[in-house]
This record gives structure tokens, sequence and C-alpha cells, in this order.
């Protein structure tokens, strides 16, 4: 424990998977920051894989990543965005992690002979995982335990909860507990039925749940929470509603509403003088809510029929869109049904284009179609990542005049290669974790659109990549009017390249989505969100 006694809160849920357990511990994290308390939010998956990172996103959604490199569950851009602060590699833990480092662990001979098993070896390094976070001074660590009660791979980490809650003493760690409450058309009623067995299943584990909250479509009715309260053993006022909103971001004042924070704060003994201030999060929602203008974007990608795929990105629209009070309409197109005779009527009427990040060949073709579309059709265009890329390979092809130009990840055989790999990564065999990963830095040249953006020679974006710019081209790019205007300082790497003659050509190596939040949208999502609407 940490000089400060750092309060726990572990989030489970019950009944089913994807109930927003996320959301509600990104929308408490927030209520509890407000009222001025330090608070961070973990996430513990009980998939064996050692992180998302190797992960196709039609599996897990995105693969989301922090100013340290770590790969991580999609819920961790939540917590960003809603406490407007960075995660690290210790907000994400893994069974894999977990069992990797274990068995790393046993194979050195420390623990001395001794039979390796679940209890203790496993929980163990997972409470040495939960309470790694608390060594930062924390207030309060919300940890949300992945998957639903009941499931064979979630329970280590429900038997590690059991043994924290009684170490770590009275008042020091609770249980919220998400569930959902069905509506049954026929009979015209919510069955609580699921949630008291879900409680259930979880007091058979040993613990009890000290507060309820109940995933629904109507309101609750009063009888049905005091039956709520009797048979799943927790207070009346323990009890909180989570009815479907019409955005996630309305999900902390209805929370709020219900005395949520308060609720928390006296089942942990804690004190706070200080009212939740949400003046500015109700100001984004507001706007969010009531644009005044409205906009269409084509995002051309690959994921697009599982649109968690890209769920940063569509935030980072979200954000920024509130702050120029613009509606961003996402019209999504799968890259592999754009052909040079349907591109017209695929993106006719949009207002500006995002090619987004991906790997793999399937659907490059319709990209660099779409690069060309926006290039000479003066269509605001913003390439992230992979999206870069393939304005590169367009450009070499239909400009430079290299017909066969590609990556080498599409074709290792190319006489044009105008994305290589660099030295370093050519003999990587292992897919997990080796990328050019984490905030990297990028010197921006003066006079630029990408410099008018940030106003600063100096930034920092996070990264997610293998292949690189080829700076055997860059000459020829530059005469040719594509600029490189973003380049990391020690490698030389180009990071941005833009073309001063358009309205808005920009693609970027990095990953400008995972930096952006509610109360900091990003700034090239606002530039390009203006350049549209110029259009």
């Amino acid at each position: 424990m940490s000089k400060k006694n750092t309060k726990y809160i572990f989030v489970t849920g019950g009944v089913t998977s994807s109930l927003g357990k996320g959301i509600v511990s990104a929308s408490l994290g927030l209520l509890l920051k407000s009222r001025g308390f330090n608070v961070t939010i973990q996430k513990l998956d009980p998939y064996i894989n050692i992180d998302p990172g190797t992960l196709n996103p039609y599996e897990h959604g995105e693969c989301y990543v922090t100013e340290d490199g770590a790969e991580t569950d999609l819920d961790l851009g939540h917590y960003e965005r809603y406490l407007d602060a960075p995660t690290s590699q210790n907000n994400n833990v893994t069974t894999g992690k977990i069992y990797q480092t274990v068995i790393e662990k046993e194979r050195k001979g420390d623990f001395l002979g001794k039979t390796v098993q679940v209890i203790p070896h496993i929980t163990n390094e997972i409470k040495r995982r939960i309470k790694i976070l608390s060594k930062q001074n924390y207030d309060i660590i919300i940890t949300e335990i992945g998957g639903t009660v009941g499931d064979i791979e979630s329970l280590p980490y429900i038997e590690t909860v059991r043994q924290l809650k009684w170490e770590l003493g009275e008042n020091n760690s609770m249980v919220i507990h998400l569930t959902l409450l069905p509506y049954l058309a026929s009979s015209g009623e919510l069955k609580t039925k699921p949630s008291q067995h879900s409680v259930r299943q979880l007091m058979e584990s040993g613990i009890m749940a000290d507060v309820l909250v109940c995933r629904t479509e109507h309101k609750i009715p009063k009888d049905q929470r005091a039956k709520l309260a009797q048979f799943c053993n927790v207070p009346l006022d323990n009890v909180i509603e989570c009815k479907d909103l019409e955005t996630i971001y309305e999900v902390p004042m209805y929370l709020q509403k219900q005395n949520f924070d308060e609720v928390v704060l006296k089942e942990l003994d804690l004190k706070s003088d200080k009212e939740a201030d949400l003046k500015e999060w109700k100001s984004f929602l507001k706007k969010f809510q009531n644009p005044k203008k409205s906009i269409e974007i084509a995002l051309v990608g690959k994921y697009i029929s599982l649109q968690d795929s890209y769920i940063s990105i569509a935030e980072a629209f979200k954000h920024a869109g509130a702050g120029l009070e613009t509606e961003v309409k996402i019209r999504w197109v799968y890259s592999g049904d754009i052909t040079e005779e349907n591109i017209k009527s695929t993106l006719k009427g949009v207002d500006g284009i995002l090619i987004a990040p991906g790997f793999g060949d399937r659907g490059i073709e319709g990209k660099v179609l779409t690069a060309k579309y926006a290039r000479e059709n003066k269509t605001p265009m913003l390439g992230i990542c992979l999206g870069m890329q393939i304005m590169t390979i367009e450009f070499a092809r239909n400009v430079l005049g290299y017909t066969k130009a590609n990556s080498m990840e599409f074709d290792p055989s190319t006489e044009h290669c105008v994305i290589s790999l660099m030295e370093e990564q050519k003999n990587v065999v292992d897919k997990g974790g080796t990328m050019r990963l984490g905030a990297w830095k990028c010197s921006v040249k003066s006079g630029s659109k990408l410099f008018d953006i940030y106003g600063s020679k100096n930034i920092s974006e996070r990264h997610r990549h293998r292949y690189e710019f080829n700076s055997d081209y860059l000459n020829e790019f530059e005469k040719n009017g594509f600029l490189a205007t973003g380049t990391n300082p020690e490698t030389g790497l180009v990071e941005a390249l833009e073309m001063p003659e358009h309205p808005f050509y920009v693609g970027v190596q990095y990953h400008p989505e995972y930096k952006s939040t509610v109360a900091t949208p990003h700034p090239l999502f606002k530039a390009f969100i203006e350049a549209c609407e110029k259009k």
C-alpha cells in the first residue's frame, strides 16, 4: 500500500458482455476527479494474448496505444478521453501477461521448488499488477474486470478481488457490479431474475456487490428497484439505473443525478467538500447535441463492418466537431469495394475523406484510388498511418510515373519501394510489441500547414507501425510538390507529408486520434474539419 492509503474500486459485469463497464468506469472516474480526487482506471482482460496488438480488429475492436508504447484494450481510450490524463502499460493487464510472468519466474527457480498453482501464484501476480499503480500516489484506483462473472477465464480475477477485499480491510475497497435488466415486450416488464442470479454467482465466489448498476432500456419502477436491493443485498440507494442514452457522453450526468459518486465515496469512507463540477463537460455536450453546421466525411478503411475498429477516430471527430459546433457525419466506406468505375458515385457529395490505418494488402488498391480522387478533385483529405503510406504510393505512381511503386508490406519485390522497412525491423520474427510504438518526437517545418495547425516546431505523437517512408525518394517528392513537413529529430524519418497547393492534403505517420479527449480536442482533426467546411 502507498503512503496515501489508496482506495480500490472493482467493476465486474454479469448476465452478458458488452454492457459498458468501460463507460461506467470512465464516467465514475470523471465524477470522482471533478470532486478533487486523483483517479486512474485499469483494465484486467481475461484473454491469453499478451496484448491485443496481434488481434484482428474484428475480434476485439481497435487496439489503443499509450504514451509509453503499450498496445492495449480500446477501453483505455475511453479512460483517457474522459479523464483527460494518459494511461500506461500498467493500466492494461491480460491473463497472457500474468501467466508469462509467473512461468518466467518458475523457469528461473524463483519459487524455490514450490508447486506453482493458480492460488497463490497467479492470484499474487494479479494482486501485484493491481497494486503497481498505487505507487504513483493515486487516491482511487478503479479496476475494470473484463468478461462476465461465471466465465472460466475470469475466475482467477474474481478470486483475487475476494482476497484483496479481505486484505485491504473495511472501507478501503468496494465492488460495483454491472448487470442487465432485460425487457420482455410480451409481458411489458423489466426482469430482475438474471441480475439476481449474477449477484448470487458473485456471492458463491465470496464477493458481495456493494453497488448494483443496472443497464436497462426503460426506467426501473420503484418496486423493481426495491426487489433488486432486497435480493441482491445492497441498500436501495446503491441500486443505480443506467438507461440507454443517445450518446455515451451523457452517462456521467445521468449517474450523477442518482448520486453515484456520493454513494461510492460513502462506501469508501471518503469525504469531499467539492461538488462534482462538470461545467466544461456539459458545455461540450450542449455543443455536440446542438450543432450549427453539418459536414460528411468518408472514412475509407477495411474493417468498417465493425465500427469499434476505428473508435478513437470517430470520437476525435466528435470532440473536434463539438468545439466548432459542427456535426461530423461519417460515411463508412469499405475500401475493397472501390473501383475506378464506382469511385465517383461512392464518394459523391462528401466534404472530406479520411484514409484509415490498418495492416495487410486487402482493400489497398481501393485506398490508392481514393487518394488519387482526393488529390485530383481538391477534396480535403487526411491520411493516418497506412493512410499516409497510401498517399505516398499513389503520388509515386501517378505523379512521379513509377507505375509499379508500392510498399514492401504489399510487394516485397517492387522496384520502387517508396515505403520500406527500417534496418532494425528486417530481422524481426515476433509480431507482437515489435513495431514503432508509443510517443515519438516530431520536428515541424516553419511556414507549413502542419506548423499552423500545431503552433509549434516540436510536437510528440503516438505511433503504431512497422513500415516507413523511404527517404531515398524524398527529393523527388518535394520537387513535385509533396513536402515532408514533419520529421523525427533523431532518426530523420518522415512523420508527415503535405501538399501546399491543395486545400488540405495531409498524411501523418502517427495516430493523432489517440491523443484527442473531450477537454482537449486534437488540433489536426479541428483543422481538417475546418477545411471540409470551407469546401
